[in-house]
C-alpha cells in the first residue's frame, strides 16, 4: 500500500500543472482561468523508488467570497484527515493572499507534514520575492516552478523520507474484490443485493458511504472479501465533499484489492470520474470488472447496451479487454453473474502459464512478425518467460532491448490476450538483454 499525497491551495496556482508533471501523463486540464478542476485527479508518482498516490484537490468555485473560503476550508480539512502528507502550493505572482493565510492556519491544526510550494519561481527575481512566504509560519519554503520542474527536486527528496512507512498487514487470506465508483452509483446497494441483507445503509443521498468494510462472501465455491468503499456517516456529513472522499476512499480500497468491481452509473453514463478510478485500476495492475447499473432506468430505445459498451471501450483505450456488465441492483439482474466474472478475473490475474508452452506460442508469433528494424539494426527475440510476480507480468529476451518501441508491445500483448485469455487484467511486458 502506498502513501496519499494531497495538493491543496487556492485555485489557479499551478496544482494541476504540478500534477500533470508528476504523474508523466496530461490528465488534469490546465488553463489560466480559474477554477478548471472540475473533478479530482489522482494517479500514480514516485520519487527516489518510493511510490505514492497524488491527489489534486482542485475544484470549481462559484458564488461568493464567502462560499470560496468555505469551499477551500472543506477541501484542505479532508486532506488532512486523509492524507498522509499535504503539498500546500502558493503563487509567487501574487503573493500572500487572504485565502492563502487560511488554508495555512487549517494546516497549521495537524501534525501530518505539510510542505508550503511557491510556484511559478522561475527567475532570481521571483525567488526573492517568495520570502514572503515565511509570513505563513511554516519552518521551510520550497521555489518551485511547476511549468518546467525546476525546484521540484528538492521538494520531492524531503517529501518522501516524511512519509510514513507503511506496514503490510494481513487482514486476511482471503481475495479482497473492491467495490468502487461515483457517489450514489449503487455500491452499497449491490452489496446488500448480494448478501441478502441491509449490512449497509442505503439510500438516495449521495455519499452515505464513508469508510472501507469487508464482508466475507461466498459463492460458486469461492470464498472472498467483498470491499465497500462504505461506512456509516452522520447526516450532519451529508454535505461535506462527496466527490473528494469518493477519491480518497477508493485509492485505499483499490490498493488493498485483487479485483476491482467499478460500478458505473447509467443514467449518468461513464464519465470524468469513472474513467479515473478505472485508470487507477489499471495503473495499479488490479484485475477489473465495469458494471454498469441502473440499466433498468435507461430508455432502450436510445441506448443500446451494445453502443453503451463501445463508448465505455473507447474510453478505455488502449486496455479495453475488460468485461462489461448491464445490471439492475434493485432487481437483481444479472448481479451474480457480475461476481461470476470478478472471479474468473481473479484467477485469471493469478493465472501462471508453462514457461515451455509460453516460448512455444510467443516465440513462433515473433517469428512470423518480430519488431520492426531501428536504424539499421535488427532485434532477434531469444527466450521470454513469465515472472513470480502478483499480476501477470512477462519478459522477452533480445539482443537490442532498447529498440522494441510501445508499438510491437501493444502488438505483443495483443497476441498474449488472444491466445491466453487475459480479459480484465492488465499485463506488463519488459524487454530485457540477453
Amino acid at each position: 500500500m502506498s502513501n496519499i499525497v494531497a495538493i491543496v491551495g487556492r485555485p489557479n496556482v499551478g496544482k494541476s500543472t504540478f500534477f500533470n508533471r508528476m504523474i508523466k501523463r496530461r490528465e488534469a486540464i490546465v488553463d489560466a482561468v480559474s477554477g478548471v478542476t472540475r473533478d479530482r485527479n489522482y494517479g500514480k508518482s514516485d520519487w527516489n523508488g518510493k511510490e505514492f498516490s497524488l491527489i489534486d484537490t482542485g475544484g470549481y468555485v462559484r458564488g461568493s467570497e464567502d462560499v470560496f473560503e468555505a469551499e477551500i476550508d472543506k477541501q484542505v480539512e479532508l486532506a488532512i484527515e486523509e492524507a498522509d502528507a499535504i503539498i500546500f502550493m502558493v503563487d509567487v505572482e501574487d503573493g500572500v493572499t487572504g485565502m492563502d493565510e487560511v488554508v495555512a492556519k487549517l494546516l497549521h491544526r495537524t501534525s501530518k507534514p505539510v510542505f508550503l510550494a511557491v510556484n511559478k519561481v522561475d527567475n532570481a527575481k521571483r525567488a526573492e520575492n517568495a520570502v514572503e512566504f515565511y509570513t505563513l509560519g511554516f519552518e521551510k519554503v520550497y521555489t518551485i516552478a511547476s511549468i518546467n520542474g525546476s525546484g521540484t527536486g528538492d521538494l520531492l527528496d524531503d517529501l518522501v523520507l516524511a512519509l510514513p512507512e507503511k506496514e503490510y498487514q494481513e487482514v486476511s487470506e482471503l481475495p479482497r474484490f473492491a467495490v468502487v465508483g461515483r457517489p450514489n452509483a449503487g455500491k452499497s446497494s449491490f452489496i446488500n443485493a448480494l448478501i441478502g441483507e441491509d449490512r449497509y445503509i442505503v439510500t438516495d443521498v449521495a455519499g452515505t458511504t464513508r469508510d472501507s468494510i469487508d464482508t466475507k462472501y461466498e459463492r460458486f465455491g469461492f470464498a472472498f472479501n467483498l470491499v465497500d468503499t462504505a461506512g456509516i456517516r452522520r447526516k450532519a456529513k451529508v454535505k461535506e465533499d462527496l466527490e473528494f472522499y469518493s477519491v480518497m476512499r477508493s485509492v485505499r480500497a483499490i490498493e488493498h484489492s485483487d479485483v476491482v468491481i467499478l460500478v458505473v452509473d447509467a443514467t449518468r453514463g461513464f464519465e470524468g470520474q469513472d474513467q479515473n478510478i478505472f485508470w487507477l485500476a489499471q495503473r495499479n495492475n488490479k484485475g477489473i470488472v465495469i458494471l454498469v447499473n441502473k440499466w433498468d432506468l435507461v430508455e432502450k430505445d436510445t441506448h443500446s447496451a451494445k453502443n453503451f459498451e463501445k463508448l465505455i471501450r473507447e474510453q478505455c483505450e488502449p486496455f479495453t479487454d475488460v468485461p462489461i456488465i448491464f445490471v439492475s441492483v434493485l432487481t437483481k439482474q444479472r448481479i451474480f453473474k457480475a461476481i461470476e466474472t470478478a472471479v474468473e478475473v481473479y484467477e485469471t490475474r493469478n493465472r501462471r502459464i508453462p514457461t515451455s508452452k509460453f516460448n512455444e506460442v510467443m516465440l513462433n508469433i515473433v517469428q512470423h512478425i518480430p519488431p520492426p528494424a531501428y536504424k539499421g539494426k535488427y532485434v532477434k527475440i531469444k527466450y521470454c518467460t513469465q515472472l513470480p510476480t502478483p499480476h501477470p507480468t512477462f519478459a522477452f529476451f533480445c539482443n537490442l532491448p532498447q529498440y522494441v518501441k510501445d508499438p510491437y508491445k501493444r502488438f505483443l500483448e495483443n497476441q498474449l490476450r488472444e491466445k491466453f485469455n487475459f480479459t480484465g487484467v492488465p499485463i506488463t511486458i519488459y524487454f530485457r538483454q540477453k
